[in-house]
């Protein structure tokens, strides 16, 4: 990848935008049989597809796309993650589609494409919710398929190197800090140093101009002080290793700004007092040369113990690998040494990247690779999938997000040998949630190194941890103060309010048991089944949830299961008119109706006052009135009888009037049934006034009765008080059949 761009001498929008040869020529160098059409014809899509669209330079908008295809060529990616890198923006800005993209490109490019795109297109309430929300989708499109977070990268990458073409400072500031806070450490999580480093430097720049400045000019100082020294250390280092017999690259690198200013902060010393500003990479070809290599050096020049670090034997969860060791070296001088092999190199600075290599024909992620070499680096991102599964709002999973991506780490074993990385400061309840959250939910206390240890003690690099389950499983008051990891906490949170939840749906079930039991009736959880669709609850637990929040009253309840029960009490049918075909023109009224033609309710739909209803004259027997969904009408449809259809409607007489409504239920063949069902029937208001056994079987029997009610609503609230019983297996209105007359 190239270096990087001094933000204060800036790209000019006038550079030219690289062709297509430069790209083509750049996958063919580590890739020479990479697809040389499918590369074109991708650039020739973008170029077109942004034809007339600019950036805030004023280049044209292709060459981003063009620029960062060839920030991810450097990192020798296959050809489908290349073509992203031209097509990224394509869906979101142009007029082409994915469906565009997948017919000239294919699925592979279609399916990254998309997985870059939706994280751009969300229209969220807040800038910070904006980040919590796309970290989200970023964590579950690069979980995936991680080439996804590899193009957004590079795309942020090249973003933050023409970040000071934008010219709103507020805009430039929150980009930066976003890069801050989710792409570095993202980038860093999965290995890819080089471009971690240049994001971080880049933001930092963008952030605290003058901090950048001041470091900037104090390490320019340093190195025209310094270059005789360091050409001295180096020029040791090489003869040395050469008089040993061993061969090996030897360079300095120098400590990045960033990394400077996060010291100076960190431990609050002054720039003259960090000592790694300058190091020196040794490489060689083989791993056991790393460990010759530290046996020279340490033989030749003093080493600082606390300085030593062996990153082979134990690799860093990213896959980093490498020995790390400081000397007094020439001239008294305190050196910084890294020693590895090339290929720890390349793994140390690309991460998963390096990793993209020919396997059985092809080119493209090399999983074996990735595990010989320590691990696949990508399951680094787990934990966040992790917290992202125990729920939580958008704001809750960056803030845990977070504390997983920024902390320095120390290693812990289990009693088996297993490594497992955790950040700085972290507890062996940390431990615990690291290994199974099931265990961290169980944890009752740890033993460290073999001696019983609280769950608060912070852990050091090389502890053995053993883990003390117990039965309980309800977090403690507190539990959530021992824990520093995010996936931890996010598990903590969650399983508090699971028992939270649990204990609102044990009050509101006894809230649900105390009202009926005030009304003289037994609650069964049979009798919710009507009532969750009237209060538009989904289940009888988010019923009992939401009374016991207070979300749903007891009354609400009690009228949803027995609608109308309370307020018809004490009303009796009997005491009123009964409405019959020799009054229907007290009760029915409508235009077209001819004087001394009589009004008969159809028996077919029993129709009621509440229905809407409908007439058909039947010359010489007069009109008949019938519900408006009658099945019976369908007979009257054709063009000669729909001249005969009356529109009718209900007179305000019948509020002090009754109806028949018949009811078809099916019940259990047990002693008592028809007692309980006339009670219900009574209780809710209305009168049997006729019963019909249609079936009867050894368990069941189907019956009609007809019932006394108001109107329309009265039937069917004494159904739904019908259907809390549990002796009653079905109920609904009947519509009689020409059959079942007599």
């Amino acid at each position: 990848m190239s270096a990087l761009a001094t933000p204060s001498a800036p790209n000019s929008p006038a550079d030219a935008i690289p062709s297509a040869d430069d790209l083509v020529a750049r996958v063919k160098s580590y890739h020479p049989k990479a697809d040389e059409d499918l590369l074109r014809r991708a650039y020739d899509f973008t170029r077109d597809a942004h034809e007339g669209q600019t950036r805030h330079s004023g280049a044209p908008y292709y060459g981003h796309t063009v620029e960062v295809a060839l920030l991810l060529a450097d990192l020798r990616l296959d050809v489908a993650t290349i073509c992203t890198g031209l097509l990224h923006d394509t869906v979101e800005d142009t007029d082409a589609t994915l469906n565009d993209i997948e017919r000239e490109f294919g699925a592979d490019v279609a399916q990254l494409v998309d997985g870059v795109t939706k994280l751009g297109q969300m229209n969220l309430r807040s800038k910070r919710t904006k980040q919590a929300e796309n970290l989200q989708k970023l964590v579950v499109a690069i979980t995936r398929d991680v080439r996804v977070l590899l193009v957004k990268l590079c795309d942020r990458l090249h973003n933050m190197r023409t970040l000071h073409f934008v010219p709103k400072q507020d805009k430039r500031e929150r980009i930066a800090r976003e890069t801050l806070e989710i792409y570095a450490p993202l980038a860093r999580r999965i290995g890819v140093n080089r471009v971690c480093v240049e994001l971080e430097d880049l933001a930092f720049f963008n952030l605290n101009p003058p901090a950048y400045q001041s470091i900037t000019k104090r390490l320019s100082d340093l190195r025209h002080l310094r270059s005789n020294e360091v050409a001295e250390v180096s020029a040791s280092l090489s003869q040395e290793l050469v008089d040993s017999g061993l061969e090996a690259r030897v360079f300095g690198r120098e400590k990045r700004p960033y990394s400077i200013w996060r010291k100076l902060e960190k431990k609050g010393v002054g720039f003259e007092d960090i000592a790694d500003i300058y190091a020196f990479r040794v490489l060689v070809e083989d791993p056991t040369d790393c460990y010759r290599v530290l046996g020279v050096i340490h033989q030749r020049w003093r080493c600082v113990p606390e300085r030593f670090r062996d990153y082979i034997s134990v690799p860093k969860p990213n896959n980093y690998r490498s020995l790390h060791t400081t000397i007094i070296g020439p001239s008294n001088l305190r050196v910084e040494l890294q020693i590895r092999t090339e290929e720890m190199e390349r793994i140390a600075e690309d991460g998963v990247a390096a990793h993209w290599r020919y396997k059985s024909g092809s080119y493209a992620f090399d999983a074996k690779s990735a595990a010989d070499a320590g691990g696949d680096p990508v399951e680094r991102l787990r934990p966040l999938m992790e917290i992202l599964n125990q729920g939580g709002d958008p704001d809750e999973f960056l803030e845990h997000a977070k504390l997983e991506m920024f902390a320095n780490e120390v290693y812990a074993f289990t009693p088996k040998g297993d490594l497992i990385a955790l950040p700085g400061g972290a507890t062996p309840l940390d431990f615990a949630y690291a290994l199974h959250t099931e265990l961290g939910h169980t944890a009752i206390g740890a033993k460290i190194n073999g001696r019983d240890r609280p769950l608060r003690t912070r852990l050091s690099n090389g502890d053995v941890v053993q883990i003390i389950k117990g039965g309980e499983r309800h977090p403690p008051a507190g539990w959530e103060d021992l824990v520093i990891t995010g996936r931890a906490r996010a598990a903590i949170r969650k399983l508090i309010r699971s028992s939270e939840t649990e204990e609102f749906e044990r009050i509101g079930k006894v809230i649900a048991e105390h009202a009926f039991l005030r009304e003289g009736k037994v609650f069964r959880e049979n009798m919710l089944e009507d009532a969750l669709k009237r209060l538009d609850v989904e289940d009888a637990d988010a019923l009992y949830q939401a009374l016991g929040r207070g979300q749903i009253g007891s009354g609400e309840l009690f009228e949803a299961v027995f609608p109308g029960m309370k307020e018809m009490r004490g009303k009796r049918p009997q005491d009123r008119e009964r409405i019959e075909d020799e009054q229907g023109r007290l009760y029915v009224h409508g235009r077209g109706l001819t004087p001394g033609i009589g009004l008969h309710f159809a028996s077919c739909c029993s129709p009621m006052p509440g229905d809407r209803i409908v007439g058909v004259l039947d010359p010489g027997k007069g009109v008949q009135v019938h519900v408006i969904d009658c099945e019976v009408l369908a007979t009257h449809e054709d063009e000669e009888s729909l001249e005969n259809w009356i529109d009718l409607k209900w007179t305000p007489e019948t509020d002090n009037a009754v109806s028949v409504g018949r009811i078809h239920a099916t019940v259990r063949n047990e002693p008592g049934v028809l007692a309980e069902m006339a009670g219900i029937v009574g209780e809710a208001g209305g009168n049997i006034s006729d019963v019909k056994t249609l079936e009867r079987t050894t368990d069941f029997f189907t019956m009609y009765f007809d019932v006394e009610v108001f109107d329309a609503k009265h039937l069917l609230n004494i159904i739904a008080a019908l259907k809390t019983s549990d002796r009653v297996v079905a109920a609904e209105r009947a519509r009689a059949s020409g059959e079942d007359e007599d």
